[in-house]
């Protein structure tokens, strides 16, 4: 039975999917040095941010398939380390994007009404109205620097409250943009006009200290900030200072560069500034979603599915894995097929998408051909997340193509490999009812379903011979499923494929070569 080790603390709502496939052992609190003790007995390893997950402790997880993160982020995942290590790294973009919208726009009224720094008077038995008289929202010009999940939420709720909003997001189109009433802007634009900015952005080499003394100096004098996206987005003493000299009239932080934070200047600028310890996903709703989320996520991966949020898994996010999971298992069965045929040494595959199939993203099914066929050599250690990587160190060229002339179906996937045994080909397509058949081998028709064993054969297209491979197949009690043959001319060369149940018998390759007429014969183990 799977192993599961939860290292943070996480909704039992989570731990109680994970039992249903695998042991769970909840251990918070571990130093670093304890996690790389025991983590080799773990196949999975569930953490909120608490955790650091390094490459120390990736790479002592020799039985690791999976992390998952309860969280946005994976910031405390070396998620280099674990691709290299062929671990699927996991997290719940969604899970707590309602939460992190509601405190963003519950920090932009608190710090323009002066709500804690009013509650608090009331409770030290004072009545200041006067002191706290605040700003309205209304009407006032919103700047959202980064319109995902969660920044076009606040921008949806926002401009139901009457604001203006602008907006910088390199990647939303301007037409999704006017869908949430934003105007799209560059930075600069935006730190100029914007009465509120509010971060939703993550953190990068790009992003870092996006906010600095100079975008600062750039901004209204009347301007807030709001970030309840990731520290470190924003330079925290330039930020200070530039409340101080009242270049801007307000922040109100919920993440930092460092956390817990520590000394600041932003602790000694009173109602100008809100703080809260990291509290955007810290709602009962959300720590159940993001719990929930990720451990529906290392059940189906501990069951043998693929993750629909896995963050290391190039072009496979879960619409992607929703629409072509069987385009996938085909791509992989023509890649264990194409692969074996073309022989151990391959330097060279070619993925084309030909009809209907060129209309979709090429890149998942290129990582599944790739699985598909390093597989036979790598075997458990070949998986979505490193098929890439471990291609590239082999020096496998890989060449993608899409050809959207229709050929004998309406949709189909050919692989060309080169490798030791010469250059071949095979061709695969689905059926109505999402069944795999292979319609194509070396550029012979065929039309037949993968089966576990099979014995392909070349030979010439005369009478006699498919009878004498089945008596020779019976001779070494040799149980034939199915059988069909593939020519391109009569009495040229076919292609004889059958299923059998069970492996070849040593030696019977050799008698089967032996029969006139036959130019090659060969296994293929899907």
């Amino acid at each position: 039975m799977s192993k599961v080790l939860v290292s943070d603390n996480i909704d039992k709502a989570g731990i109680d999917i994970i039992s249903q496939v695998a042991q769970v052992d909840f251990k918070t609190g571990l130093a670093p040095e304890e996690l790389v003790k025991i983590i080799p007995e773990y196949d999975a390893l569930m953490v909120r941010s608490g955790t650091q997950v390094t490459q120390e402790i990736i790479e002592a997880g020799t039985q690791l398939k999976i992390i998952g993160r309860a969280g946005v982020g994976v910031d405390n995942i070396d998620v280099s380390a674990a691709t290299r290590s062929g671990i699927v790294v996991v997290n719940s973009p969604e899970g707590n994007t309602i939460a992190a919208a509601e405190h963003t726009l519950a920090m932009m009224l608190s710090l323009s009404r002066l709500i804690p720094e009013a509650n608090q008077s009331v409770k030290n038995h004072q009545w200041e109205r006067k002191r706290f008289i605040g700003s309205e929202v209304y009407k006032k010009t919103l700047g959202v620097a980064g319109l995902g999940k969660i920044g076009s939420h606040v921008a949806t709720v926002a401009r139901a409250m009457g604001m203006k909003l602008l907006a910088y997001d390199p990647f939303i189109s301007s037409e999704r943009a006017e869908q949430l009433g934003c105007r799209l802007v560059d930075l600069e634009l935006l730190f100029a006009e914007a009465d509120y900015i509010t971060l939703h952005v993550p953190k990068t080499p790009e992003t870092a200290h996006m906010i600095n003394a100079e975008t600062l100096a750039r901004m209204k004098p009347t301007t807030r900030i709001v970030n309840c996206s990731r520290g470190g987005i924003i330079d925290e003493d330039a930020l200070a200072e530039a409340l101080k000299a009242e270049e801007i009239a307000g922040a109100a932080l919920d993440v930092f560069e460092n956390e817990p934070l520590g000394e600041s200047l932003l602790r000694e600028l009173g109602p100008k500034v809100i703080l809260t310890p990291h509290l955007g996903a810290s709602t009962e709703e959300a720590q159940t979603n993001v719990a929930v989320d990720v451990a529906e996520q290392i059940r189906d991966v501990l069951l043998g599915l693929p993750a629909r949020s896995a963050v290391n898994i190039p072009g496979l996010n879960p619409d992607v894995i929703e629409q072509l999971r069987p385009y996938l298992e085909l791509a992989e069965t023509l890649g264990k097929l194409v692969g074996q045929r073309a022989g151990g040494r391959i330097d060279l595959l070619n993925v084309r998408l030909q009809g209907e199939l060129a209309n979709y993203q090429s890149q998942p099914m290129v990582v599944a051909a790739l699985k598909g066929l390093l597989s036979p050599a790598l075997r458990e250690r070949i998986n979505y997340v490193n098929a890439s990587i471990e291609a590239k160190e082999r020096g496998i060229r890989v060449i993608e193509t899409k050809d959207s002339s229709v050929h004998d179906y309406s949709g189909s996937l050919l692989l060309e490999a080169r490798g030791n045994l010469g250059e071949h080909s095979v061709t695969g397509t689905l059926l109505s009812d999402e069944e795999i058949r292979i319609t194509n081998i070396d550029g012979f028709p065929i039309n037949v379903p993968p089966s576990n064993y099979m014995l392909f054969t070349v030979h010439r297209d005369m009478p006699g011979i498919i009878g004498k491979i089945g008596s020779l197949l019976g001779s070494f009690n040799v149980n034939i499923a199915s059988m069909q043959v593939g020519r391109k001319i009569v009495r040229g060369d076919a292609v004889m494929v059958l299923s059998i149940d069970d492996p070849l018998p040593e030696g019977i390759l050799e008698e089967i070569a032996k029969v006139p007429g036959i130019r090659d014969a060969y296994t293929i183990k899907l």
